[in-house]
């Protein structure tokens, strides 16, 4: 089998298309909700949640059968009705439009695979096994969220403000990546006597006592 080409995609407006509404595809929609996509949804029945989400104006649903036109337009697109006939024919509509297609627990008629997501806030480590075990995928992930502490969300949001005043202070080269890298390893907090702030600050006025923070940069 190719290997898979592993990226994290923006789907923000993007219109995608979830043939099903069921529990198959429930997850699907939802979580290309949550990516802010422009969301397109037929399915002869829906679930009580997907149907308020449309409820809501999260989604466009169209409860009939699929049609071929359908996938006019669209760039990602799930098949994942319990009609394995069905899924094939949006499989190949989306093959005639070069359409990134999943046709759910159906790997040869995959283009992309959905994997098993562990979440810190802006943090996302995902899992695949290129759709020959999504079980053990999800023990991966099970696992991995057991392990992983729950403050990591808030604390990849100071490094990532802190990460933004040293940018300001140090100018591109080698030393300012390696300050990266060792801030990383250490504790962020957002006060202004937080030691990996204070390092950075050490750093920037040692070896540029001219360059300041510009105005504006957010603290904790």
């Amino acid at each position: 089998m190719p290997g898979l080409f592993p990226i994290f995609l923006k789907l923000t407006a993007r219109p995608c298309l979830v043939v099903g509404a069921g529990s198959i595809a429930e997850g699907k929609i939802v979580s290309m909700v949550e990516a802010e996509a422009d969301v397109t949804v037929v399915a002869t029945r829906a679930s009580s949640r997907v149907q308020q989400l449309a409820a809501d104006g999260a989604i466009r649903l169209h409860l009939r059968p699929y049609q071929t036109d359908d996938m006019q337009g669209i760039f990602l697109a799930v098949a994942g009705t319990d009609v394995p006939e069905v899924n094939r024919q949006v499989f190949a509509d989306a093959q005639q439009r070069n359409t990134l297609i999943n046709a759910v627990d159906d790997p040869p008629y995959c283009d992309y695979y959905f994997p098993s997501i562990v979440r810190r806030g802006d943090l996302q480590i995902a899992i695949s096994t290129a759709g020959e075990s999504p079980a053990l995928a999800q023990q991966l992930r099970r696992d991995l969220n057991e392990q992983l502490p729950l403050d990591l969300g808030p604390w990849l949001m100071e490094l990532g403000r802190l990460r933004r005043e040293v940018l300001q202070m140090e100018p591109l080269g080698e030393p300012r990546k390696l300050l990266l890298h060792q801030l990383a390893t250490r504790e962020v907090c957002g006060a202004e006597a937080c030691p990996s702030r204070q390092i950075a600050r050490a750093h920037a006025r040692e070896h540029y006592p001219d360059r300041n923070p510009a105005p504006g940069i957010e603290h904790g």
